[in-house]
């Protein structure tokens, strides 16, 4: 067997696993769902998500990772021999996911460069939606692919691939420009949000709970989503990163400062967002729910009509999508990493070779989100992975290790390594409490779904790209753990 690459050193690795976990997301899913689920009310439900199921749920996949020295499917082959094809599933889950994620990389690429002209115009929304992407009347409707969209996306790739060219060496060095950098930016754009005429009504607006909405099972739902979505758990990617660490790690502390520095960049993020949202509704004389536009519209939109009434607009343009784009690029070779070792460990090919493989499949199978019904492909399957997708593997994952694996083996070896030491309420927590949550919040979901089709689309478009993908993936998981791999030469 080859010796297994490590991290440069502990920082590296914290960096690189933050670096995961805060992305896009934090940027405009996040303050969107605080928005839609009752302000303040989302944020108690989102920090309850992060106590009682992010960090519980982190320090699992860190220790199974560092435990066996192995990517997903390894790791949990070792559990037992039956349960390869739940690691599988979960870096599916990730391949899915960084197949459309990318793209929206590639739109942070290409407007850092309209950013200098201010070429969105007056009216960025007709500009993103019209003329930028080209956007069909549905999902049905292709049309064709949009040349400077697909230049975007193979930019965006070799970024990735460039990234992780040397696995978990390479990534050590990156990280250090792609965590600090969002860092640096944010902190620049809270203090500018913040201190903008009428910054005070969109601040109001998303810390203002309304504590009715705590009783509304889809708030709750959108929580926990949010936390897997964006602590990166249930990908697999923790899994594999962790299996880079040296023998010695303080794995307890690391869990909880990832966990933290996620939620709290999250958070700080929102005051930017919702400052600047506060002093747009001030200008065009509106209500902040007026101006705020969810998901990609947040960023594209909303975000370009703001920039281009602020002093330096082109500067703060460009440095708004820089943001995004080095927010996003860890986060994306992350994905990437998670499957690359996955296929390296399973079938004994190179680092190298298999970040090209994963990366050029991904890349083709991305070419649909590219086409001018892209923006609904990307939409549909995006709702689906984070709650039919993500929730799904964790809930089986806590299955699995609470209750077919002795799951004090793993308390064990985290407090062998780490300094604070885990007491046996984590074990209940994983084999009890997580999954009667994640369960309810499931089936919850599940049922909502059915009597209320996401966004009315058409039903094909759902069963296609929704239900049938979110079925095939662990199909597809159980038949590649079938398929017999080889051990890595030396």
């Amino acid at each position: 067997m080859a010796l297994r690459e490590h991290w440069d050193s502990r920082r590296a690795f914290i960096l690189a696993s933050i670096g995961s976990a805060i992305g896009l997301g934090n940027l405009w899913r996040f303050p969107f769902k605080c928005y839609e689920n009752g302000g303040g009310a989302f944020l108690i439900a989102y920090f309850v998500a992060l106590l009682t199921a992010g960090i519980p749920i982190l320090l699992l996949e860190l220790s199974l990772g560092h435990k066996y020295k192995l990517a997903a499917p390894g790791a949990f082959q070792k559990v037992g021999k039956k349960f390869e094809w739940l690691g599988w599933w979960a870096v599916l889950v990730g391949f899915t996911i960084v197949t459309y994620y990318v793209i929206v990389m590639a739109w942070s690429v290409i407007y850092g460069y309209f950013s200098l002209t201010e070429k969105w115009g007056t009216n960025p929304s007709d500009f993103f939606y019209n003329k930028f992407l080209g956007l069909t009347e549905g999902p049905f409707s292709l049309g064709s692919i949009n040349p400077i969209l697909l230049i975007g996306l193979v930019v965006s790739w070799i970024m990735i691939v460039l990234s992780i060219w040397k696995g978990a060496r390479t990534v050590s060095k990156v990280v250090y420009g792609t965590v600090v950098l969002p860092w640096l930016l944010l902190i620049v754009f809270v203090i500018r949000g913040v201190t903008l005429p009428g910054a005070m009504i969109g601040i109001t607006y998303y810390l203002k709970p309304v504590f009715s909405k705590l009783l509304d099972p889809s708030v709750w739902v959108s929580a926990y989503g949010q936390i897997f979505y964006s602590v990166s758990i249930g990908f697999g990617i923790m899994i594999a990163y962790s299996s880079f660490l040296h023998e010695k790690t303080d794995i307890a502390s690391s869990a909880v400062i990832i966990g933290i520095s996620d939620a709290m960049t999250a958070f700080v993020g929102g005051f930017a967002v919702f400052g600047t949202l506060g002093y747009y509704a001030k200008i065009q004389g509106v209500a902040v729910t007026e101006v705020l536009k969810g998901g990609v519209g947040l960023a594209f939109c909303t975000y370009p009509a703001v920039i281009s009434h602020l002093p330096f607009a082109k500067l703060f343009g460009l440095l708004f999508f820089l943001m995004l784009l080095t927010l996003a690029v860890d986060s994306a070779f992350s994905l990437v990493e998670a499957m690359a070792s996955a296929v390296s460990d399973k079938f004994g090919i190179s680092h190298r070779a298999a970040t090209i493989t994963v990366s050029s499949i991904s890349l083709l199978l991305g070419l649909i989100f590219v086409t001018g019904a892209g923006l609904y492909w990307l939409d549909i399957v995006d709702h689906f992975m984070e709650h039919f997708g993500l929730i799904a593997v964790v809930l089986i994952e806590c299955i699995v290790l609470g209750w077919f694996y002795k799951t004090k083996k793993l308390k064990d070896h985290l407090n062998r390594v780490s300094k604070n030491k885990i007491g046996n309420w984590w074990i209940w927590l994983i084999k009890i409490v997580l999954p009667i949550i994640l369960l309810y919040l499931f089936v919850t979901k599940f049922v909502q779904e059915i009597m209320v089709p996401y966004e009315n689309y058409p039903n094909k478009a759902l069963i296609l790209a929704g239900w049938a993908l979110a079925a095939l993936l662990p199909i597809l998981a159980i038949i590649i753990s079938f398929i017999k791999g080889r051990s890595k030469k030396s």
